[in-house]
């Protein structure tokens, strides 16, 4: 089934959309994040195995993103989570909470940084917060011994994020790609096929969407520059800004937006822009008129990953609950429900028994051309991070 999420809903409330969970981080909301820095790590040595009540309670307390699992038909159950209890016994008490990661650590930092349990065995975050969890020491390290599906069907893209070497800590719920997405009517039929376009193009002038997560924008202005977001320089940095900033002076620009552009795109009010691929599959369902491009100069692609906090009481069951959706059947389920991109290799086949089209969607499943082409963005140290975030806030009005 697909999920088509309502892109009318308020921005508080919008489930998985990309707004809520990549929104800007303002400097005030770094400021919560930075002053955990220099809190002693929580304990995450032997006594981990003797915390674990795996064995004695069958049960597995898991936060997730609001509209981010399969649903049936009906509304009143969750498939691939009844399945896992099925096979292994183990109850899953799933519960959408995190609507926005800032807040979501705000509500579950106190708790860590005391090193007591959070309550939750498994939690989704967006790869930077993922980031600083671990560098925090709050976060629990994985047996590989519980988890023989993620550990072989990992797709490669995925494997070695520099935040958390061969994934020690963290496997991907979905990987979320940014790329340039447009209205043909709205264009006349002329084809938007790079940042350029969108920066440069007289006739996109007060047309143009540009996404307000530093990340994706400023990433694929770097791209459009020659210049790798896994390597940039401070330098490389502000030469993408000032390039946004000339683009903006010169109206070009009609918005910063959350995914809350997928309302002005469907209209054409907004003609093209730098989209997360998820809505455009989801918008491309109810308009032939939406199209999209990976650009030449490649694109950006971050994640939402698993991890399991310190003190956590199942981190066993946890465990076996991520392998559980690295098994090709059940992560082909959670895909065509989501439209987001799937991690896990081997899962073409499975897909195509549910829906040819979307099997053969580079969006959901990247083909080896289009990995290639994707890049993530460094992780920043809690210095540049202020200092980015703040030049980019200034630049888009924050």
């Amino acid at each position: 089934m697909q999920h088509h999420r309502s892109s009318t809903a308020p921005t508080a409330e919008r489930g998985r959309g990309a707004l809520t969970r990549r929104s800007l981080l303002t400097v005030g909301s770094l400021g919560a994040l930075t002053a955990a820095c220099g809190i002693p790590p929580a304990q995450r040595t032997a006594d981990e195995k003797s915390d674990d009540f795996s064995s004695k309670e069958k049960t597995l307390n898991f936060s997730n993103w609001t509209e981010y699992m399969d649903t049936s038909e009906d509304e009143k159950s969750r498939p691939t989570l009844a399945a896992f209890t099925q096979r292994t016994g183990i109850k899953v008490k799933y519960v959408e909470d995190i609507n926005d990661n800032v807040e979501f650590f705000g509500k579950i930092k106190p708790q860590l940084a005391a090193g007591q349990d959070t309550g939750r065995d498994l939690i989704c975050v967006t790869d930077w917060l993922a980031a600083r969890m671990i560098r925090l020491g709050w976060v629990q390290k994985l047996d590989p011994s519980n988890l023989p599906h993620a550990f072989a069907n990992l797709a490669p893209q995925f494997r070695d994020p520099d935040w958390d070497p061969g994934r020690a800590y963290s496997y991907p719920w979905t990987g979320i790609s940014t790329v340039i997405a447009y209205n043909a009517k709205a264009t006349d039929g002329r084809e938007v096929t790079s940042v350029s376009d969108l920066l440069d193009a007289p006739w996109l002038k007060g047309r143009v969407g540009l996404l307000s997560e530093m990340r994706d924008t400023v990433g694929m202005t770097m791209l459009d520059q020659g210049k790798d977001p896994r390597s940039f320089t401070a330098d490389d940095f502000d030469a993408a800004i000032a390039r946004v900033q000339k683009a903006e002076d010169r109206k070009q620009i009609r918005r910063f937006t959350g995914n809350d552009y997928t309302a002005d795109l469907d209209k054409g009010d907004i003609a093209a822009c730098l989209a997360w691929a998820g809505d455009v599959i989801q918008l491309q369902a109810g308009n032939p008129d939406i199209k999209y491009v990976i650009p030449e100069a490649g694109y950006i692609t971050s994640s939402d990953n698993l991890l399991v906090p310190a003190k956590a009481r199942h981190k066993t069951n946890a465990e076996r609950l991520i392998d559980h959706y690295y098994q090709p059947p059940v992560a082909a389920q959670l895909a065509a429900y989501i439209n987001y991109v799937c991690p896990v290799d081997g899962v073409r086949d499975e897909l195509a028994k549910i829906d040819e089209s979307m099997a053969s969607n580079t969006l959901i499943l990247p083909d080896k051309a289009m990995a290639a082409k994707s890049h993530g963005f460094r992780s920043l140290t809690a210095k540049e991070e202020t200092a980015f975030e703040g030049r980019f806030a200034k630049l888009i009005g924050g």
